[in-house]
């Protein structure tokens, strides 16, 4: 098999040879090269130590070298390259007590995850596969290198990766690497909170979400997730509804594409699609705490929204999530239920209270939330929001006013006028938002001056 290697790849693995050394690309980027994937990243293993490396290279960043790993610059263009290594006792279930160097490219490739991530290649050579990497590639298989136990006992994230990996590949996992996820995965304890976050995002903005409650058949996120294993278990009685809270939030996550479901806009960010996928996901993480059922078995879930919006706020900080996603998400979950109205007047009123900044994914998340629904009730509010983003555009295009920054005044203009700082101006300004939000056409200066000091009593 012949694989496309970029120039400056060649370049590298080429000066490393010349000067005696074996030098392949190795891991993630062989892997996706055979599958007619655009790699992330290159990443080059060498028998030549990491001083080395060094010598041959004039620009090098020592980006790992306790562990054999230097950047290589060509033309401001990173490029790790780590020596071949053998990886000492994993004491902690993340990290190996040492690491040593080897002049073995199989030992290398001996101690790395996954068959499909333990392929190397060069041009001289060609493709490097040990352990059948290139097989499981064709029968769209995740298999452990070796002995499956052993390999995520030394990393218990590779557990994760394994699910990860699953989704984004769209490959099954061999079924001895199952076993011993289920089996070690108490183990994901001793992994950081940041890793597990990186995981299960990336797991969440693949094509197969959905694999995720694979992780949860087979214990893992009982684990790393437990709030989603209480979703699972909780039915919903309700016509609106062909399944559990978990598998319902999955197909949600799944119906939530990076494409705007309506036009005038164009798709979401990468950013702005995380935080879509994750607010999907946990859109109902309150309707285990609130279900109630009534005389005729039909469930409720009365002030899940809000609920949920608190609960998530506490995932995400654990799962250490920045602070935008953090808040982001929250507020995405708190309204996800709002009753939209498609009239100008009544939408000034919800960008007021929800946001402008988050309504196109809002509306993103309310369209993915009805196509998980059961029929009828996914029949007509794809339209009815529509009607909505529509209006959400007029009231854009005449620059309305929604918020205090949009409001003709401020409190400089209401301190000049004799009012005196403090929350008395604040609810001042707060009173004429809601007078202007209203009727826009009194967002002039002079207009709201004269309310102010007429209409309010001041």
């Amino acid at each position: 098999m012949r694989i496309e290697l970029p120039e400056k790849v060649k370049r590298i693995i080429a000066i490393l040879q010349r000067n005696g050394y074996e030098a392949y690309a190795v891991g993630g980027c062989v892997r996706d090269a055979m599958l007619g994937r655009e790699p992330q990243d290159w990443d080059i293993t060498t028998s030549a130590l990491p001083d080395q490396v060094k010598a041959l290279f004039s620009r090098t960043i020592d980006t790992g070298i306790q562990h054999g790993t230097v950047t290589v610059l060509l033309d401001r263009e990173g490029f790790e390259v780590t020596t071949y290594r053998v990886d000492g006792k994993y004491e902690d279930g993340r990290h190996p007590s040492e690491v040593s160097f080897t002049a073995s490219l199989a030992e290398d490739l001996k101690r790395r995850d996954f068959t499909v991530n333990a392929m190397a290649y060069n041009e001289k050579d060609g493709l490097i596969d040990l352990f059948d990497g290139a097989g499981d590639l064709k029968r769209g298989v995740i298999r452990c290198v070796g002995n499956a136990v052993e390999r995520f006992s030394e990393d218990a994230l590779r557990i994760l990766r394994a699910f990860r990996f699953s989704a984004q590949l769209d490959f099954s996992i061999e079924e001895e690497t199952l076993r011993a996820a289920k089996e070690l995965a108490e183990s994901l304890q001793k992994i950081s909170a940041e890793r597990i976050y990186a995981e299960l995002t990336k797991l969440l903005v693949s094509g197969h979400p959905e694999r995720l409650f694979e992780a949860y058949r087979r214990g893992i996120t009982a684990v790393i997730l437990p709030e989603f294993d209480r979703m699972c278990a909780t039915p919903q009685n309700h016509a609106a509804h062909y399944a559990d809270v978990g598998r319902h939030s999955l197909d949600v996550v799944r119906f939530s594409t990076r494409d705007f479901p309506y036009a005038g806009l164009e798709g979401f960010s990468a950013e702005e699609f995380r935080w879509l996928r994750l607010a999907a996901l946990f859109h109902d993480i309150g309707k285990p705490d609130c279900r109630t059922t009534d005389e005729t078995g039909i469930d409720h879930f009365h002030g899940h929204a809000l609920r949920g919006a608190e609960m998530v706020k506490g995932v995400l900080r654990r799962l250490k999530a920045d602070n935008a996603t953090t808040d982001t998400v929250s507020r995405l979950v708190r309204w996800h239920d709002y009753p939209f109205v498609p009239e100008e007047r009544a939408l000034r009123r919800a960008m007021y209270k929800i946001g402008v900044d988050i309504f196109p994914l809002l509306l993103g998340l309310r369209h993915a939330d009805l196509s998980a629904h059961a029929e009828p009730y996914r029949t007509d509010g794809p339209e009815n929001l529509r009607k909505v983003w529509e209006a959400f555009l007029a009231v854009r295009s005449r620059a309305e006013c929604v918020s205090l920054k949009d409001l003709a005044v401020d409190g400089s203009d209401l301190i000049a006028e004799g009012f005196q700082p403090g929350k008395e101006l604040g609810k001042v300004l707060s009173q004429l938002l809601l007078l202007v939000i209203e009727e826009p056409e009194k967002n002039t200066k002079e207009e709201l001056l004269r309310l102010a000091k007429q209409e309010l009593g001041r």
